[in-house]
């Protein structure tokens, strides 16, 4: 299966025949996938992949070089996505590098209002500062609210990032690799974060790119594996999260264990 389960809610990302060329490369080849709304996607691969590429064509970046794809009822190619990308929240490396190192925390999650990044002439009400409080409050970062993006560590910009992706109240939520470079202690923290937020009625429908198993939280609800471009596995988590699925996308011999809502892999000697 490679599709999500039909459960007669609204569709939130259709991908037909879809194709990524890059250099003459087949980035990503051949993609048919559906997301239902309420579903929560886990993307994994190895490197190079297409897992960021995938992102950057759900989060309205790019265009399909063959097939078509269908983000939120608009079709990329055929929609104007000035007023599509506010209805997508995403966290990424390549966003993360493109916000004002010298503006304020609370300033580069309220910008995301306006899907802009660095403040402008744009006005801003006492509603989006309480918005913008309470989710740097929800990720555990409030304290961070006057501080300068650039002095934040990495695991701080990550939960800065979350909630500047949450800021426009968006129909999808994409992050990318949102524990990479945490410690132990904020990883937890993050993941035991993310989990509540995907369980709380009317959570957006998210994707989420991650390298390790163990950085699955809990509620998420589908996983597929990518390996060269395509498609191994899709579909419910337990039915994808495989020794024998994961073992042949990484090309070594994985073990998998769960641990109450958390998962974890190990290489087998």
């Amino acid at each position: 299966m490679i599709e999500g389960l039909d459960t007669g809610d609204d569709v939130v990302i259709r991908l037909k025949d879809l194709t990524i060329l890059r250099g003459g490369l087949r980035i990503l080849d051949g993609i048919n996938w559906t997301v239902y709304e309420g579903q929560q996607w886990i993307v994994l691969g190895q490197n190079g992949a297409g897992k960021t590429t995938l992102l950057e064509l759900l989060s309205a970046s790019m265009q399909p070089t063959t097939g078509s794809a269908e983000l939120l009822g608009q079709a990329l190619g055929y929609t104007d996505i000035f007023e599509l990308k506010p209805r997508i929240g995403l966290t990424s490396a390549a966003l993360a590098d493109r916000l004002p190192a010298g503006e304020t925390v609370l300033d580069v999650v309220m910008t995301a209002s306006y899907a802009i990044v660095g403040r402008w002439r744009e006005r801003y009400e006492s509603s989006d500062h309480a918005r913008a409080h309470a989710l740097l409050a929800q990720l555990g970062v409030s304290h961070l609210s006057t501080r300068t993006f650039g002095t934040l560590s990495e695991g701080e910009r990550k939960r800065v990032q979350i909630a500047r992706a949450l800021m426009p109240d968006p129909e999808l939520l994409l992050l990318d690799e949102p524990a990479a470079g945490v410690d132990l202690g904020g990883r937890e923290d993050l993941v035991g974060r993310l989990g509540d937020m995907v369980q709380q009625p009317g959570a957006p429908t998210s994707v989420m790119v991650t390298h390790h198993l163990e950085e699955i939280p809990a509620g998420y609800s589908h996983a597929m594996l990518l390996r060269a471009g395509r498609i191994f596995a899709a579909g419910p988590l337990a039915d994808v999260l495989t020794p024998a699925n994961l073992s042949q996308t990484f090309g070594v011999p994985l073990g998998v264990y769960r641990y109450g809502d958390r998962w974890g892999a190990r290489l087998l000697r």
